[in-house]
């Protein structure tokens, strides 16, 4: 974009302003890439089972220790050692195969 301006810009220059407005343009370019690269490796997108750890899911069958949740809209097998009743929250403590293992967020409710 930087080099685009400064093209832009030349040919309205006279003749030694234009070169050096291109050739300025040509480097801020390069430092433009090399900043642009910098910052995509610094912000790496999360994904596989580390980008679900420590997410909420709600409980759809009975976790007694085994059962299903919903994460984001898809279904998972769960265990949760304490238990967890339908439609309670529980937070993913670590994934073991295609089973989650979940934790209550909120104590349980009064029988």
């Amino acid at each position: 974009m930087v080099l685009i301006l400064s093209i832009v810009l030349a040919l309205f220059l006279p003749s030694p302003a234009n070169v050096i407005v291109i050739v300025l343009g040509a480097i801020g370019e390069i430092g433009e890439i090399v900043w642009g690269r910098r910052l995509a490796r610094r912000w790496r997108p999360k994904t596989g089972p580390e980008a679900m750890i420590g997410q909420n899911a709600v409980v759809v069958e009975a976790c007694r220790p085994h059962g299903r949740v919903r994460v984001r809209s898809e279904l998972w097998e769960a265990r949760c050692e304490a238990g967890a009743d339908a439609d309670e929250t529980v937070r993913i403590e670590s994934l073991e195969g295609l089973t989650l293992t979940v934790v209550r967020t909120a104590p349980p409710r009064p029988a």
